[in-house]
């Protein structure tokens, strides 16, 4: 899908013409490479790194143009896993002309929201600044998510919490991945601005980008810090609960042991049978002596045992 935009009054507006000064090319179709390959000359391999959800960032300067592979958010729509996801989209940029490559169709909303757009220039600073702004509002839902989630890990104990955890953990190391290959593309960028004699406005607005998006850095390294070390705690007080509860169930089972043991020789018919000739009175307490023996047997035979098989793991 195509989708083609001119600079008007500050603002995108959307034309039906294909030589616009803006073009987002959504999820590009056979004619549509077509046309980006021969019309835009983009190499084969700019045009897979764009739509590529793994592709690093990185900018390549051209003798009249640059592209830029750049790293977004995915939108999040609140699935039960609390997974972030980030991808790809690519920025083909000249003095004239900016064309975006993505997988999102959105991905020129809300650019202007800001200040006017004058230049293909400002568009792509401007959408920029939007990307970074956008893992800013997502790390604070994954905050308010961790928050939640320590509530409810609180009140239930269960594993599913813990995962969830574990998930906006593995997504926070995605960001941080990710934005820090963005920074790196910004500072090349700046470079370049410098190089090319851009206006002072944009060199100050790539500044701009650079602070806000080691904020965004430090941000994310901060909370995957923080969550790293909530993870650890949780689980050793899971480990702690399960703990707690085998050393109950171990109590009542030596509660009921003696029990159980009591009702067991009481009910005996076997051993009333084939003790019928002698007293009871001489029958059971000779019946006890015996167990209590080999009890001591086995006890004996234990610690024999035990210094062999540590000698050994020793020697191993």
């Amino acid at each position: 899908m195509i989708k083609s935009f001119q600079l008007a009054h500050g603002a995108l507006q959307q034309v039906g013409r294909l030589d616009a000064e803006v073009m987002l090319f959504c999820n590009p179709d056979a004619a549509e490479r077509d046309l980006l390959l021969d019309d835009f000359k983009l190499d084969e391999h700019a045009l897979a790194s764009a739509l590529d959800p793994d592709e690093v960032s990185r900018i390549e300067f051209h003798p009249d143009n640059l592209f830029l592979i750049w790293k977004r958010p995915e939108n999040y729509c609140g699935q039960a896993s609390f997974t972030f996801e980030v991808s790809s989209c690519g920025l083909l940029f000249c003095q004239e002309r900016l064309l975006v490559i993505s997988t999102d169709a959105a991905q020129l909303s809300g650019v202007g929201a800001r200040q006017p757009l004058h230049s293909p220039l400002d568009v792509l600073l401007d959408l920029l600044f939007n990307n970074i702004h956008h893992y800013l509002g997502h790390l604070k839902v994954i905050k308010l998510v961790a928050r939640e989630l320590q509530q409810k890990f609180n009140a239930s104990m269960e594993n599913q919490h813990l995962v969830q955890m574990f998930n906006l953990s593995e997504s926070l190391i995605y960001y941080i991945n990710a934005i820090h290959s963005n920074g790196a593309v910004l500072t090349r960028l700046r470079n370049h601005a410098e190089k090319q004699h851009f206006s002072a406005d944009a060199i100050a607005l790539i500044d701009d980008l650079i602070i806000e998006n080691n904020q965004c850095y430090k941000q994310a390294e901060i909370y995957s810090t923080v969550f790293a070390g909530l993870i650890d705690a949780r689980g050793n007080l899971m480990n702690n609960s399960t703990n707690g509860l085998l050393r109950k169930l171990t109590l009542i089972n030596v509660v009921f042991l003696p029990l159980n043991l009591i009702a067991s020789i009481g009910g005996m018919s076997e051993f009333s049978m084939m003790t019928s000739g002698i007293p009871w009175w001489l029958a059971y307490p000779a019946f006890l002596v015996a167990m209590g023996l080999t009890g001591g047997l086995v006890i004996l035979a234990l610690k024999r045992m035990a210094p062999q098989t540590s000698s050994l793991s020793q020697a191993g």
